[in-house]
């Protein structure tokens, strides 16, 4: 239960307009500009908003933005409970009270903390490597109180340091300055290691990827190595090597792995050497889409094909070209595929559903002369909570498949 605080009447009420309040009763947390009524008074970005109904009835507390495609994000349905440091630290709490419940907590692990809309905190993400958490923020409502949000991760997690990292172009969309950089306490090792299932990975939290290291792909990539034993193994979009390390620990005959990234793959090699697998995975820096098709050319197959890749589209009106995308992708993958091989394909984008990849798969593999069946159908770890009210929330998308 959340400590009462003082409500706050002074706020700024912002009404829906008519038959636009179910959906908002029902706890989705984004409120985009077609369900506002016109606002007669300015109202500051970032500021603290009270939500109402077209007829005045409560709905919820928000962080408002007028220049952001989410107009207002709801943290709050409870009158009693605004936005600020008592229902934070209890957000806070309760994030890391999942996380110990789900054994995530260990000093030497590594676990997502807080998954913003999943864990109610919309616009905040909290990734925790041993000692420290990375923080990326994703709302400029968020960003104006991060310092007092950072306070309370100190007071509650106490981590020997906490980094905050920026995806450039969301902090542009939302209106704040991004920002790299070490925010509290001590700066982590250039190389920080951390656990993964028994194997060894180091990061680098200041430079890598988005907070360091995909941690939502944990337990994909045991149901992908479940199958590599005795297979060869191709690895696309590798970065770290999660997968590709997975598979070599696994039993894979021999693993290939491939990244554009050189950055990515000389952390990869690291990860590899400390795992005692660099004799086993040969990494290729190559444009991914070009290197499947020359392999291809050349006639090559493997027995577990492994296609990761970034994010195809951010927006709902680059959907048909995200799709594009992975229409090449997976017919490149069934390509390269064994008779009675293995493949595993993932998708983050948002915008593309499961049901929308599912069907795409089996158009593909149809085209191809492929027989494919679904063996698994999964999305992200259990760190990673899926706002039953938000399924936008649910973004990754894994399907391992035999192929025939």
């Amino acid at each position: 239960m959340i400590p009462s605080t003082t409500a706050m009447p002074s706020a700024p009420l912002v009404a829906l307009l008519p038959g636009k309040s179910k959906l908002f009763y029902a706890r989705h947390p984004w409120v985009f500009p077609n369900a506002v009524a016109p606002i007669s008074a300015p109202i500051s970005n970032g500021a603290i908003v009270q939500l109402v109904s077209h007829t005045g009835h409560f709905v919820g507390w928000g962080l408002y933005n007028a220049q952001s495609r989410i107009r207002i994000r709801i943290h709050s349905w409870d009158r009693e409970n605004p936005p600020g440091p008592v229902l934070w630290r209890h957000r806070i709490q309760t994030a890391a009270n999942l996380r110990r419940d789900l054994g995530l907590m260990n000093p030497d692990g590594a676990c997502r903390l807080i998954n913003s809309e999943g864990d109610l905190f919309s616009g905040l993400v909290v990734d925790r490597f041993g000692g420290w958490l990375v923080a990326q923020i994703s709302s400029l409502g968020i960003s104006q109180n991060i310092d007092t949000i950072l306070d309370i991760l100190e007071e509650e997690i106490k981590p020997e340091g906490i980094i905050r990292r920026q995806d450039n172009e969301m902090a542009r969309l939302e209106g704040f300055d991004p920002i790299d950089a070490l925010a509290r306490g001590k700066a982590p090792p250039e190389r920080l290691l951390f656990q993964e299932h028994g194997l060894t990975f180091g990061v680098n939290l200041l430079e890598g990827q988005k907070t360091g290291y995909y941690l939502d792909q944990r337990d994909n990539r045991i149901l992908a190595a479940s199958l590599a034993k005795g297979r060869t193994v191709l690895d696309a979009f590798t970065y770290a090597g999660g997968f590709a390390l997975r598979a070599a620990a696994a039993g894979a005959q021999s693993v290939v792995a491939i990244d554009q990234s050189q950055s990515a793959l000389d952390i990869a090699a690291l990860n590899a050497e400390a795992n005692g697998f660099s004799n086993k995975i040969t990494f290729h820096k190559a444009e991914v889409f070009d290197d499947l098709s020359a392999r291809v050319s050349r006639g090559e197959r493997y027995g577990l094909v492994i296609v990761d890749p970034p994010k195809f589209a951010r927006a709902k009106n680059r959907v048909e070209e995200a799709m594009r995308g992975y229409r090449r992708l997976i017919a490149l993958a069934l390509r390269l595929t064994e008779p009675e091989g293995r493949v595993a394909i993932c998708s983050c984008t948002g915008s593309v559903s499961r049901e929308m990849l599912e069907n795409l798969i089996g158009q593909v593999a149809a085209e191809e002369r492929r027989d494919a069946r679904i063996l698994h159908a999964a999305g992200a770890a259990p760190d990673h909570p899926i706002a039953m009210s938000c399924p936008e929330s649910g973004y990754l998308k894994f399907f391992l498949l035999a192929v025939s």
